[in-house]
């Protein structure tokens, strides 16, 4: 790991920072996509 010298707690926490936002839009898009899929196939399935 370089290092990072006094700023070190400031890099590593927006490294964190980024990655916890990252991580909740990747869960909110996959939540997001079941929910619309099986809002579909309850509107598929009611059409038969």
């Amino acid at each position: 790991m370089p290092d990072l010298g006094p700023y070190a707690i400031n890099v590593l926490s927006a490294y964190a920072g980024s990655l916890v936002l990252l991580g909740a839009i990747v869960w909110l898009s996959f939540a997001r996509a079941r929910r619309i899929r099986a809002e579909l196939e309850k509107v598929e399935s009611s059409h038969d």
